[in-house]
């Protein structure tokens, strides 16, 4: 084992996780500290930070579900993606499909890890930010720094390929853990016809493509959408059943319409129903002015802090029970590339989405045979498939079991599970919550894995805006451990 050299002068800030939050984090917090002398080292497994696992897909039909120009790693520069893109025209050159007739840029997903990259790159080159390539897979307490005393506890993180760092203050930064596999599904479990993350498997699909005749995905949102774009670019000539419990799939977008002066900020709703009705008023109104739902739900977006701020506990749990689903396809609008190749298949009869719920699974010669109920009848649907794809998305109530690394920090006592099985328990936006339920000093959460306590936070625009905030509360971290009093923050 080979150990970091410890921090005898600078004090370290350790990022776990170089995603786009985690890139994000780093580099508000090199512009928050100015010169100051602080190591900033980012843990991450892959080769360039910003990509994650939203950014880091090679697959050419994976596209970001938002206009380019509503992309940002910097608030100040609300446009910053497109700016980026006008300035590396090569990224379009080879993307002819991006630009759609108004103008608006939905380009492949791999090139916002080449702008955040590329704006790293200056930081990464003078050693002012560290990529620290492993995978972080323990995180517990080190005591305090014997040389200066006044920075109190700190930490120990571990990571796969044997380097243990010491740091001052950490950032859980980290990726969406895997998806959990439906409990209906647990006898083919170990099938080869079985791909239970499709984030993993983009050979498998492009075997799939070559070779199955039937194939079901589970879900139906955008992960699903990006597997049927994918399937249907490679040639895929065999029939897709889609099947979620609602049978929703996502939204799609529209362009060149005014904002909305719906307010939801003012006076929040303090109650799932209440708020239900607001919207719906809202959106009448803003149909009878000539304006598309989307801006109504643009403006919920927009006041999402204020609406879950006021609800209580209950009350987001009755949110999260009833109309997040209707949420998640209304405010996570699919790109129009992959909606125009469901639309095709669905037109030509080689897409079904069916509404139903798992009940059964077994592996016969032939293939899996599927078994599902739709939620209002009692008749078993069945059918053989020649492979089964699951996109139900990130299991986020599991993190602290299937992340090595939050696993270990929860048997330290510095992180516990938030009671809605968001993501972690935080207080003011993003310190961590240990066992006790106190904030531990120098932890924070930042980007989807701090939802619970903040509310929407899975769009870019949310995300950056959050590292803007954790990169703060690191600055004031840091200044206080750094003076002559400080007892840690």
């Amino acid at each position: 084992m080979r150990t970091a050299p410890p921090s005898a002068a600078p004090p370290v800030v350790a990022i776990l996780g170089g995603g786009f939050t985690g890139a994000s984090t780093a580099f508000h917090l090199l512009r928050a500290i100015g010169g100051q002398p602080v190591r900033i080292v980012v843990i991450e497994p892959r080769a360039g930070l910003g990509q994650g696992l939203a950014y880091s897909t090679r697959d050419p039909s994976h596209r970001i579900n938002v206009p380019a120009a509503r992309m940002t790693m910097d608030s100040a520069d609300p446009q910053g993606l497109q700016s980026w893109l006008r300035a590396h025209p090569a990224s379009l050159d080879t993307d002819p499909e991006a630009r759609l007739q108004g103008g608006e840029l939905f380009v492949r997903r791999r090139a916002v890890g080449d702008y955040v990259a590329d704006t790293l790159g200056p930081a990464l080159a003078s050693g002012r930010i560290e990529h620290l390539r492993a995978r972080a897979i323990r995180l517990g307490v080190a005591g305090p720094d014997p040389v200066h005393l006044n920075r109190g506890r700190r930490f120990e993180i571990g990571c796969d390929e044997g380097t243990v760092l010491v740091a001052d203050l950490v950032v859980l930064a980290l990726s969406h853990p895997p998806p959990g596999l439906p409990a209906a599904l647990a006898p083919v479990a170990g099938s080869a016809r079985l791909i239970a993350d499709s984030t993993l498997g983009g050979d498998r699909l492009s075997g799939l493509a070559r070779t199955a005749g039937q194939i079901l995905i589970v879900g139906t949102g955008l992960t699903s959408a990006d597997v049927i774009a994918s399937l249907d670019r490679q040639g895929y000539r065999g029939r897709i059943t889609a099947l979620s419990r609602h049978g929703l799939r996502s939204r799609g977008h529209v362009f060149a319409h005014a904002a909305s002066l719906a307010d939801f900020a003012t006076d929040p709703a303090r109650s799932a129903t209440p708020l239900l009705a607001r919207i719906r008023r809202a959106v009448a109104r803003d149909a009878a002015a000539g304006l598309p739902w989307q801006a109504t739900l643009d403006a919920v977006r927009r006041d999402a802090p204020a609406i879950w701020a006021a609800l209580p506990l209950a009350e987001r749990a009755r949110v999260l029970r009833h109309l997040r689903v209707w949420w998640d396809v209304h405010r996570f609008r699919i790109a129009p590339q992959p909606e125009a190749a469901i639309e095709r298949r669905l037109a030509a009869g080689g897409l079904e989405i069916v509404r139903g719920r798992l009940v059964s699974a077994h592996e016969e010669a032939a293939g899996l045979r599927i078994g599902w109920r739709v939620p209002e009848g009692a008749a078993l649907h069945e059918q053989t498939f020649d492979a089964v794809v699951v996109t139900t998305g990130p299991a986020h109530g599991e993190a602290l079991h299937r992340m090595p690394v939050l696993a270990s920090a929860a048997e330290a006592g510095l992180i516990r599970a938030d009671p809605l099985r968001l993501g972690l328990d935080v207080a003011d936006g993003c310190r961590a919550l240990g066992r006790d339920g106190g904030a531990v000093p120098g932890l924070f959460v930042a980007g989807p894995l701090a939802r619970a306590g903040v509310g929407e936070l899975m769009g870019i625009p949310e995300v950056t805006r959050h590292a803007e905030l954790v990169a703060a509360r690191l600055a004031v971290a840091l200044a206080d451990r750094l003076s002559p009093a400080g007892q840690g923050a």
